[in-house]
């Protein structure tokens, strides 16, 4: 069976078992701050096992793309060099909200497994493994399912402490949690390795194909196990380890998925493949492909994926994630004689390969290939700076070994290959200090680890099934019965002034946050109280207000008159709809590739982030308002309608991929038609405006960037934007006043001023340059001599960096074969160089006297062997620090 066979059968069979279909979500998760990406079918279904959301299913199955590549979970050192290791997987998986349990899970695995309707695998080659304490699943495999004692292995708590263990799963040290059971696929005695337990455990012989785990208890903070009153189920069955399990291969790159991939990157790179190798791609036999291979291979599917999920390189988070895998991809294909930009033309074979499961891949053909051209440009230019740092740090090395700290640093800051490090290293008879590099590696893998762990007490987040129904779309005054209480994460049926609390009604006028849209604000009102909402979020189907009471008592089952703060209502939907328009009006400006990558819709300020390779110039900013002006002057009127998801797209709705949409969606158009089509249409569940005009003014007020590939447009409508242009008014008028201008003439006269003060400036330089010679000659009559060596130590007041560089200078013309260092102090700062004449750097280096005095003032500086530069704060300690320079000096 091919991959995508395999992965239809199995969502064909558990849909077959009741259960419903669940596409894959995006690899970057929504709404879960523990994560960096989505590393578990699980993930998208955290909400249903935590009691946060009901959907309108109880089973499940899904096919879901996975990246393990940062945080706790990183595979990436380890990619191409083992038979299962990947930055991107994907998992099957099927699970069960509360409904079947250990029972069904168990008998839905070994059908599919082993039944000739579906996989067939040959029962004897089967293992599972259950927790050690777990007798309710080892009698299911035993005297139910048939399999003999001896291959169902009990696996205890193996990592150091209680319920720590391969088979006990935890969603945190709080929350649900239970015990699993594993599944392992013997693959045959001519390959090394042994059963789960044993000392050969880690080869790879018996391979783990699916994971069943049984959501059993909620752990509290106090490490009690409690049992769940709906017991729920999530399994894991790696696709690429059981297709190479069905097509007769050991290693996952020699399935289907990889061997296309694999040729196409060694055609890309123009790495010859042998005879041999491509017979034995076609029969699926045993491939022996190069390492550096298989590295670019796996990384373009994740790289790929990524940048279609909406993740740009960048130095922090994600992007920095995405910039390594590229970059490690890059090395191995250039390690093999690629030549120019390679990496971007992988995206082709990975869509002819999985294009038709995941057409995003096409769909965003564009700006993947730009990203990974642009990226991989860049990494030419940072070997470039790398090699030039490394060629500074030998120049200063007193040893001929490089220490481990620098070759990390190349590593980490500039992306610079060790072994690239090594081997020019070696060129120049250096060595580098591997045992003090793998010291740094060891310390950045504890971060990243460290940075996995997300201390969340899930027994702290609301759990509610309640249901809210919101009716805010047309007013912002309503009545509500109060169905719940929560204070301090307990339920609770009353409160008393002065308590925070959250309360749900069963129907409500306050938007909840979404979107990008903040929760309204407001307040609940009865004879017996009054609540102030100060934020409306959701939790499941409810609608949750956090707030305080401000007067008297409320209590459940008493009903409240609900009103939203109207005229901050008013204003995020003046800039909610604007942020439609910006979307649209960016497009047509700047092109179609512009995609929403998250927004901000608050009273006072929209905030647009979307992709752009570049600046928006000053132009194309003013086009794009004059465009959102256009339709805000022609006063349309805003529709929303409700449609299932393929009317909205025939409509031509734009869609933002990575979104869940339900079978039913809202549907906003906006704007004058142009070709029979609506200036916007997008969808959208927030507030907006009745009429475009009711946006009043729309004026950008910033546009920067946030991550390569992503820029950012604030700007603000209405009365906001009416006070920013005649606070822009105000402020010209003022300049025009000092100037003597009018109000046609402040460009030119600014202009005239620039230039006078430019030639002034210039002026200014000259005389401090003829200044800076006059007091070198005086200063030359303080020269000693300090161990053997003629030395000029001086403080300068009133001089700052610049011109204490030029005074520098004009004493080193006259006092060449000396020691010179000259400290200045101009206002709070204080700056400082040395230089050290070359026959003199044996045994005394420029660097090191400034490093000296910046630590000692607190500030930083160095530099090289014979010049060096540095600054610190001016304080108390400057005129001891000078006085006591000689004595360190002949020291």
């Amino acid at each position: 069976m091919t991959s995508a066979e395999i992965r239809e059968a199995f969502l064909r069979y558990f849909e077959s078992q009741g259960h419903t279909r669940v596409a894959s979500s995006s690899l970057v998760p929504a709404n879960d701050p523990t994560l960096l990406f989505t590393n578990a079918g699980m993930n998208q279904f955290k909400d249903c096992f935590l009691g946060l959301d009901k959907r309108d299913y109880v089973r499940a199955t899904s096919s879901q793309k996975c990246v393990r590549a940062g945080g706790k979970h990183n595979d990436l050192d380890n990619v191409g060099y083992t038979a299962r290791h990947h930055t991107f997987f994907e998992m099957l998986g099927n699970f069960s909200f509360g409904d079947y349990f250990k029972r069904d899970a168990i008998r839905f695995a070994w059908e599919f497994l082993t039944s000739a309707q579906w996989l067939g695998l040959d029962q004897e080659k089967l293992y599972v493994t259950v927790y050690h304490t777990d007798d309710e699943a080892f009698d299911i495999w035993h005297k139910e399912i048939g399999l003999a004692a001896e291959r169902i292995i009990r696996i205890g708590d193996n990592k150091g402490e209680k319920y720590a263990s391969d088979n006990f799963w935890a969603m945190g040290d709080t929350g649900p949690c239970g015990p699993c059971s594993e599944i392992f696929y013997d693959h045959g005695a001519h390959i090394w390795g042994g059963l789960p337990g044993t000392a050969e455990e880690d080869g790879d012989r018996f391979i783990e194909i699916w994971n069943n785990v049984f959501m059993q208890f909620n752990r509290t903070a106090d490490g009690v196990l409690h049992p769940l009153p709906a017991p729920s189920v999530d399994t894991g069955m790696g696709l690429e380890r059981i297709s190479a399990v069905l097509q007769h291969v050991n290693s996952n790159y020699e399935i289907d998925l990889f061997q296309d991939l694999l040729k196409a990157a060694a055609e890309i790179i123009g790495v010859e493949l042998s005879q041999d190798v491509l017979n034995a791609a076609e029969e699926h036999k045993t491939i022996d492909y190069p390492a550096s291979l298989k590295v670019v291979a796996d990384h373009a599917r994740s790289c790929c994926f990524l940048i279609a999920d909406g993740v740009n390189p960048s130095n922090e988070g994600r992007g920095y994630v995405l910039r390594r895998i590229i970059r490690r991809a890059v090395r191995h294909g250039n390690k093999m004689g690629a030549q120019g930009t390679f990496f971007y033309k992988m995206l082709q074979p990975l869509i002819a390969t999985m294009g038709e499961a995941y057409p995003q891949l096409a769909e965003q053909r564009q700006r993947i290939e730009a990203t990974l051209i642009r990226e991989e440009e860049l990494f030419a230019k940072t070997l470039e700076q790398g090699l030039k740092l490394l060629e500074a740090e030998l120049a200063q090395l007193s040893s001929k070994v490089i220490p481990g700290a620098t070759v990390f640093k190349l590593y980490d800051t500039y992306g610079f290959p060790t072994d690239l490090t090594a081997d020019i290293a070696r060129e120049r008879g250096f060595e580098i200090d591997e045992a003090g590099f793998e010291v740094e590696m060891a310390a950045q893998r504890q971060r990243a680890r460290d940075a996995g762990k997300f201390a969340v007490d899930y027994n702290t987040l609301i759990k509610t099934d309640a249901c809210t129904q919101f009716d805010g779309y047309e007013q912002t005054q309503g009545q509500g019965h109060i169905i719940a209480i929560y204070k301090d994460g307990e339920e609770v049926t009353a409160l008393q002034e002065g308590d925070e609390a959250i309360i749900i009604l069963d129907q409500t006028p306050f938007y909840a946050e979404s979107g990008g849209q903040i929760g309204d604000t407001g307040f609940f009102k009865n004879e017996h109280g009054i609540f102030e909402v100060q934020d409306t979020k959701k939790s499941g189907k409810a609608i949750v207000h956090h707030g305080v009471l401000t007067m008297g008592s409320i209590a459940t089952q008493q009903q409240v008159e609900a009103t939203v703060q109207a005229d901050l209502r008013a204003a995020i939907s003046r800039n909610h709809s604007a942020t439609h328009l910006l979307h649209a009006a960016l497009r047509q400006i700047l092109g179609s590739h512009v995609q929403q990558k998250g927004s901000l819709v608050a009273s006072d300020v929209l905030r647009f982030d979307f992709a752009h390779d570049q600046p928006v110039s000053f132009e194309q900013l003013q086009q794009v308002e004059r465009l959102v002006n256009q339709e805000v002057i022609a006063n349309t009127a805003v529709q929303t309608e409700l449609l299932d998801i393929e009317s909205a797209k025939e409509k031509g709705a734009m869609m933002l991929f990575g979104e869940k949409y339900g079978d039913e969606v809202r549907v906003l158009t906006m704007g004058t038609l142009r070709d029979n089509k609506a200036f916007s249409i997008e969808l959208c569940g927030g507030i907006h405006v009745r009429r475009t005009g009711d946006i009043g003014l729309f004026k950008i007020t910033a546009e920067s960037g946030v991550a390569a590939g992503v820029r950012r447009i604030e700007a603000i409508t209405g009365s906001a934007a009416l006070a920013w242009v005649q606070k822009t008014e105000a402020d010209v008028q003022h300049i025009n006043s000092l100037l003597k201008a009018q109000k046609d003439q402040t460009v030119d006269r600014v202009q005239a001023a620039v230039e006078q003060n430019s030639a002034l400036q210039k002026q200014i330089e000259q005389l401090n340059q003829k200044l800076a010679h006059v007091q070198a000659t005086e200063l030359l009559s303080q020269v000693q001599t300090i161990a053997d060596r003629s030395t000029l130590i001086c403080s300068i007041p009133a001089t700052d960096a610049k011109a204490l560089r030029h005074l520098h200078d004009g004493i080193k013309s006259k006092l060449a074969d000396a020691v010179i260092i000259l400290i200045g102090v101009d206002g709070d700062k204080v700056s400082l160089i040395a230089s050290v004449a070359k026959e003199l750097t044996a045994t005394l280096k420029a660097g090191d006297i400034i490093k000296h005095l910046a630590t000692e003032l607190g500030g930083k500086g160095g530099g090289k062997p014979d010049l060096a530069q540095g600054g610190a704060p001016l304080n108390e300690k400057l005129d001891s620090v000078v006085a006591e320079l000689p004595a360190w000096l002949a020291r």
